[in-house]
């Protein structure tokens, strides 16, 4: 049956970030089964003229603040000093400036036509606290199928737990929600246990096309790729980069990542060996990604999240090789470099990422 869903996220295309990417194939999938999709984010200057006719999506505007500077251009919007100050000092007590999207969410439900369905994507959590108000105020919402999809979670997130008055917000926005959609099963660990029975595992979704990936030959010297965040302690490639500034073989390491700050004191010590990229339209990504001749995973230290990259890399068809933070796989390592891949990591049935599936997944809901 055709239904009207509405589908709420800070950012979407051309945004590079896995939550834009969430939000974007979700909904290109959706409206590709037939539904009548809108996708309402913070835009910037990009004119999606193009991008609703093709797509057959309205895109609608959160609108957003002097304070904030993420929006789904790829550039972030400029800021004076004196807001960054404010920023600063408000960030961690109050949410900000994230909880004027989550303010600007409620607005835009006062006044928006009736939905069958409505997905609100974090981060930021505040977009799933501004839909919260709107059910509980505005009555014409009722009967409406909420689901609050989250890549990490939010007071029980090991990365950092915000003020404890946040307690109070996450369970009053669980208590509203119909549905929190969660990455993986071991994600349910980061939710309270009462409103874990609301909780449903629905992967990041990917397109599986072949036809994105160059044709692989080995290369020269032995190159290998690693595409994404990193975290001291957390998700830590120095141990890594350490061993390869004293490992006395020729071999290209290529980094995509728009935190280049971990990389670059290795730069001098390992010259043309290590080429740090900025991050590339995933198309793109994953046709200089086939090319390598593996590809390398800094596993999380925390359960409770899982780096979407591991699907991107997966529809490369290049090998694995997953490395702890302190780096104590060297001997795989070296079994990687030598062409033998029998430690590769391997991912579970695939077939559950596939951007088909996972629109259903929400439709089954």
């Amino acid at each position: 049956m055709k239904e009207k869903i509405l589908i709420i996220s800070r950012v979407f295309f051309p945004r590079l970030t896995p939550r834009a990417h969430r939000a974007t194939e979700l909904a290109k999938e959706l409206a590709r089964q037939g539904h009548e999709v809108t996708l309402c984010a913070v835009l910037g200057k990009y004119d999606y003229s193009e991008f609703e006719q093709k797509n057959h999506i309205k895109v609608h505007d959160l609108g957003k603040s002097k304070y904030e500077w993420i929006c789904s251009d790829k550039e972030n919007l400029p800021l004076s000093l004196w807001r960054k100050g404010v920023i600063f000092l408000l960030r961690r007590w109050l949410e900000f400036p994230a909880i004027l999207v989550g303010l600007r969410t409620a607005k835009y439900l006062k006044s928006s036509e009736r939905y069958d369905r409505m997905i609100t994507i974090a981060v930021p959590y505040p977009i799933h606290w501004g839909a919260t108000y709107a059910m509980r105020h505005y009555e014409y919402l009722k009967g409406m199928k909420w689901i609050s999809d989250c890549g990490d979670p939010y007071m029980l997130n090991p990365l950092g737990t915000p003020p404890f008055y946040f307690k109070w917000v996450e369970k009053w926005w669980c208590r509203t929600t119909d549905y929190i959609a969660v990455p993986t099963e071991a994600a349910l660990d980061g939710y309270y246990p009462e409103f874990r029975n609301k909780i449903r595992v629905i992967p990041q979704g990917f397109i599986f096309d072949d036809s994105l990936l160059a044709p692989y030959s080995k290369n020269p010297v032995s190159t290998f790729a690693y595409s994404g965040m990193v975290y001291p302690q957390k998700r830590d490639p120095r141990p890594f980069l350490d061993f390869l500034s004293q490992w006395n073989q020729d071999f290209r390491f290529i980094v995509y990542t728009n935190k280049p700050a971990m990389f670059q004191p290795y730069q001098k010590m390992l010259g043309n060996k290590l080429e740090l990229r900025t991050y590339v339209p995933r198309e793109q990504l994953l046709y200089e990604l086939s090319k390598m001749d593996f590809l390398v995973n800094i596993r999380n230290e925390s359960a409770v999240q899982a780096p979407s990259k591991l699907i991107d890399y997966y529809l490369t068809h290049r090998p694995i090789l997953e490395i702890t933070s302190q780096f104590e796989e060297k001997d795989t390592f070296m079994e990687f470099v030598n062409g033998d891949y029998h430690h590769q990591k391997t991912i579970d049935h695939p077939e559950q990422f596939n951007i088909v599936n996972v629109a259903q997944r929400f439709l089954e809901l």
